[in-house]
């Protein structure tokens, strides 16, 4: 009798680890993991391989190269708040709303996005960005175009961080943006 109530505690106990959570539940564990800064619990919600659609960019990822992003974002020290997940039938539509010194800096902070998740296999296989209505790309585009240029012509041992996806294009473009405030900031 005692062996059949271990056995029996033993299979409830593996019955409820193998619960796969709802496509919503991973979307908060999702985003959790970067309010906490652990790519672990970022990855246990990835499929094998991934792909981040914005506008006309198509990014795959592997979840190694998703992890290289993830360390490139960290960078930016930026703040996730997930305000609501709805599903429309096909796909859920989270809406995000980011914090950062890089989205003060072009203009666009607190910036608030909604995004649409597909999933295979129970996991976030695709993200697709489907509007930031809070964005004002002209000045995003401004701010950045100012800021490159003026890279360029000051301090050209940082230039191309704006296309350099590590953490060292990363560390550049912050290194960037504080020295063209300093300037700004100068009598």
């Amino acid at each position: 009798m005692r062996y059949f109530s271990l056995l029996f505690i033993l299979i409830l106990c593996l019955g409820c680890a193998q619960k796969t959570k709802t496509p919503s539940e991973q979307i908060m564990t999702y985003y959790e993991g970067f309010e906490k800064s652990n790519f672990r619990q970022i990855k246990s919600t990835l499929s094998d391989s991934l792909i981040s659609i914005s506008g006309d960019y198509v990014m795959p990822y592997s979840q190694e190269s998703y992890y290289e992003k993830f360390k490139w974002d960290s960078v930016f020290k930026p703040e996730y708040t997930l305000v609501s997940v709805e599903t429309n039938g096909e796909y859920p539509i989270a809406t995000v709303t980011m914090n950062s010194p890089k989205l003060v800096f072009l203009h666009n902070n607190p910036m608030t996005c909604r995004f649409a998740f597909y999933f295979e296999n129970d996991k976030i296989a695709k993200i697709k960005e489907l509007d930031c209505p809070s964005a004002n790309w002209e000045l995003w585009a401004k701010q950045r175009d100012s800021l490159v240029a003026w890279v360029m012509a000051n301090h050209p041992n940082l230039d191309g961080f704006i296309n350099d996806l590590t953490m060292q294009g990363a560390d550049n473009y912050m290194k960037a943006i504080t020295l063209y405030r300093n300037q700004e900031n100068a009598p």
